[in-house]
């Protein structure tokens, strides 16, 4: 993916792209606005989300051994999986055991973030996608573009299409109709529901004191994926712990009223371990740092650890409304995704990471909605300020030589002096040959034709 800035100036370019993303957030926030307006105690509940949350991290090691020890305990298998390739392979080689040349799936970021579905291809694995806006996404070979609403940059009609042309069972005469659509993405995955021995899930939560794993949804697809196979492997990034039921209580109050602008999500489903004669007689649950431990060692980076995944900030970020996910060239876009793709891979890892703590305004909307107080701008400028050292090198940039003789000729008054007579010069110099790339987005203005000195020595300063 390119940089930021030049994938950015590509979305801005479709018009198309911005009206579903409008149409979009703006439904969304509406709706949010809504349903957390109905609770007083709004406030006092993203104080407890963010402290439960900084609890978990302090003691994380302690809180996934006793993770580790509940799961075992109610019959699942535990591995630990130090990055994406680790992860990827523990999954190929349980549906290999099983036999498997397929897998259903129960919509899971943290699968997108190590690359699941191409790993299993590689191996002749068909996974397939159950959630219908990662279904969509999937067929049309597409990437996700937003955390909650992977198809947000589709409208139905484009939804349409794609499904006659991917879909061999499609119902001849679909319509763009939602509920058309809806049931035809039905019916393609029922059979595959039936048939499928092996499923791979995510879990938004795992509680610590039961080893207990639940999943939030809205469609009843994650349902199907955690009942009906045999198998089930849960892929579980190591911050989603918590402690206790009591504290899970308060992020299923924060998540549904953040993410969906609903009061409780359509279907909570939690699962421990193996029950015998219900559900998935094998489970495995993978337990994923790729990168985690790096962000936790970050002081002010860490909270972006706290993310319960709801998608408030994407909704009410400026930027992300007029260019969409994909240009942040992360399963995680948005004001999200410019904070945790550098602290996950690591802040000089690539240009393209390096990028992203760059595309922001820095106007605050994200740390207002955020449902456990991530301070996303004082990240992002954390972040900023360690892209500049990763980069530093042992001649100075162009900037911060401007930097350094403004400095020197504003701490000085003669010298203020002395470059007020050369103000035009110097600003048409840089307007024709230092300053194209700031003037592409900002405005140089025209010198005036005369300084302040020479005003006030021909006027004694009265106007």
């Amino acid at each position: 993916m390119p940089a930021f800035p030049a994938a950015a100036r590509d979305a801005l370019d479709n018009a198309q792209l911005r009206a579903n993303l409008d149409h979009a957030t703006s439904t969304i926030r509406a709706k949010r606005a809504a349903v957390v307006g109905e609770l007083e105690q709004w406030e006092a509940l993203r104080i407890a989300g963010a402290a439960i949350k900084d609890d978990v991290l302090l003691r994380l090691d302690d809180h996934l051994l006793t993770l580790e020890s509940a799961l075992q305990d109610a019959g699942a298998v535990v591995h630990w999986a130090r990055d994406a390739a680790e992860a990827c392979r523990i999954v190929a080689e349980v549906a290999r055991a099983h036999e498997a040349d397929e897998v259903v799936k129960v919509k899971s970021m943290v699968t997108q973030e190590i690359g699941l579905n191409e790993a299993l291809a590689a191996e002749g694995i068909a996974a397939w996608e159950t959630d219908l806006a990662e279904l969509i996404v999937q067929l049309g070979d597409d990437l996700p573009s937003h955390i909650l609403v992977p198809a947000i940059h589709r409208n139905r009609s484009e939804v349409r299409e794609i499904f006659l042309r991917e879909m061999p069972d499609a119902p001849p005469g679909l319509t763009d109709d939602p509920a058309r659509l809806a049931e035809a993405a039905r019916m393609h995955l029922r059979e595959k529901f039936l048939r499928a021995k092996v499923a791979v899930s995510g879990a938004n939560f795992a509680v610590a004191e039961t080893g207990t794993l639940v999943v939030v949804e809205s469609e009843g697809n994650g349902r199907m994926c955690l009942t009906l196979p045999d198998v089930l492997v849960s892929v579980v990034g190591i911050e989603k712990v918590v402690p206790s039921w009591r504290d899970l209580e308060v992020f299923l109050q924060l998540l549904p009223r953040s993410s969906t602008g609903e009061r409780m999500n359509p279907y909570t489903s939690t699962w421990s371990g193996v029950t015998a004669g219900d559900g998935p007689q094998e489970v495995h649950v993978v337990l994923l740092d790729n990168g985690r431990t790096r962000a936790l060692a970050d002081e002010i980076g860490r909270q972006a650890l706290r993310c319960i995944r709801c998608s408030a900030c994407l909704n009410a970020c400026p930027v992300y409304e007029r260019v969409g996910g994909h240009a942040y060239g992360s399963v995680y876009p948005g004001p999200i995704g410019a904070i945790l793709n550098p602290l996950l891979r690591g802040v000089g890892s690539s240009d393209q990471v390096d990028s992203l703590p760059y595309a922001s305004t820095l106007c605050g909307a994200c740390y207002e909605v955020c449902p456990v107080l991530i301070d996303i701008p004082s990240v992002l400028v954390n972040l900023r300020a360690q892209v500049v050292d990763a980069h530093r090198s042992g001649l100075p940039k162009a900037e911060a030589v401007a930097m350094k003789t403004a400095r020197a000729t504003l701490s000085s008054s003669w010298r203020l002096a002395l470059a007020e007579r050369f103000t035009r010069i110097g600003l048409g110099a840089a307007r024709r040959f230092g300053a194209s790339a700031w003037t592409r987005s900002r405005d140089l203005p025209e010198a005036p034709q005369e300084s302040f000195r020479k005003w006030w020595r021909r006027t004694g300063g009265r106007p």
